[in-house]
């Protein structure tokens, strides 16, 4: 199979294959579409089972990343880096410079930040190599996660009030899958308004831990699907909206920071149909790419988390358009960012 026949081929602009026998480095980056300026997306490090397992995944996060930008009213493109490799046995400055010059080597086409696997360490590591990085405390933004979640927050504030009619998620129950540094702060924001928490987490002392901190109550990973609970919120990893899942979830809601939730559309179709609420994956967790658009000597981190807040209004608008249309609310979402980053396209090219 190449590229151009690949399931998850959307018109790519760019795929780089990135090999450096010195470091062992194997990557990917996938530019998906520069309509609305350069691409920017993060850096996944990941022990991926097979390379079209990892193209699949590259081809599937930068596509996401132009519906993400262009949603969130940035000028910007979409883009993505995996790097094969186990993050806990195969990270070395020798594999980060040699990704850090991949990167560099397409002029600033793509600019890489940080991802699942990948540290802000990591990234300024890669910048020894290259200008082209985002998401460094030298930036103003940093790290990305706490804005991320601030945006998965704000999101489920939006789906709480689009379905259960509540103004606040105090009392309502999340079950958050995941908690990484996106899952532990949402659980934090959420904790912090009132709402009840249901989490797992394969890492055991994160469990404890959020069960110590929050007040939380813990179930084993496979366990999360069936719990009775107002929102699902998926903070790992994608293809959790499945059929196997969609046997067994009850929530009425389902609203999380993974990317690629659905594990092929016509699941979110059957959420649809369930009347189940899905907040479309790309638009509630922008809050990183929202906040990195605002690094530079002038950042502010109040300004751009009140950008990160109109995450809300957005859904909000989605949900809406879902509703007036009758089509899934992921649909609505990709409708209207093609209305914008094709519309870009369509200006470009009268000029």
């Amino acid at each position: 199979m190449t590229p151009f026949s690949h399931p998850e081929f959307d018109g790519h602009e760019e795929i780089a294959f990135c090999n450096d026998t010195e470091s062992g480095l194997k990557a990917i980056i996938a530019i998906h579409n520069t309509n609305r300026g350069p691409a920017l997306g993060g850096c996944r490090m990941w022990p991926y089972e097979s390379d079209d397992e990892a193209l699949t995944d590259a081809l599937r996060l930068s596509r996401g990343m132009t519906y993400k930008s262009a949603l969130a009213g940035l000028d910007m493109g979409g883009g993505k880096s995996v790097i094969i490799g186990d993050a806990k046995t195969m990270k070395s400055e020798a594999l980060f410079r040699a990704m850090g010059r991949f990167v560099d080597s397409l002029g600033g086409r793509y600019s890489i930040a940080e991802d699942v696997g990948i540290s802000v360490a990591d990234v300024q590591t890669m910048a020894q190599e290259t200008e082209f990085v985002a998401g460094t405390p030298e930036r103003g933004a940093g790290d990305p996660s706490p804005s991320t979640a601030y945006g998965v927050y704000m999101g489920i504030r939006a789906a709480v009030a689009q379905r259960l009619n509540r103004a606040s998620v105090s009392g309502i129950t999340v079950a958050v899958q995941g908690l990484g540094s996106v899952g532990w702060n949402l659980c934090k924001y959420l904790a912090d308004d009132g709402a009840k928490l249901i989490v797992t987490d394969i890492d055991q002392v994160a469990v404890a831990r959020a069960v110590k901190s929050f007040g939380a109550v813990a179930v084993a990973p496979d366990a999360i699907y069936g719990v009775e609970a107002d929102v699902f919120a998926p903070c790992a990893l994608g293809a959790v909206i499945n059929d196997e899942t969609l046997k067994v979830l009850q929530t009425p809601i389902v609203a999380g920071s993974s990317n690629n939730q659905l594990a092929e559309p016509r699941h979110g179709t059957e959420l649809h149909k369930r009347g189940i609420l899905y907040a479309p994956d790309y638009v509630i967790n922008a809050g990183g790419v929202i906040n990195i658009s605002h690094e530079g000597p002038a950042y502010d981190q109040e300004r751009a988390f009140a950008h990160v807040a109109k995450i809300h209004d957005t859904l909000t608008e989605i949900f809406k358009r879902s509703a007036a249309s009758g089509v899934p609310t992921f649909q609505a979402a990709d409708r209207l960012a093609e209305e914008r980053f094709q519309r870009v396209s369509l200006a470009s090219s009268a000029a």
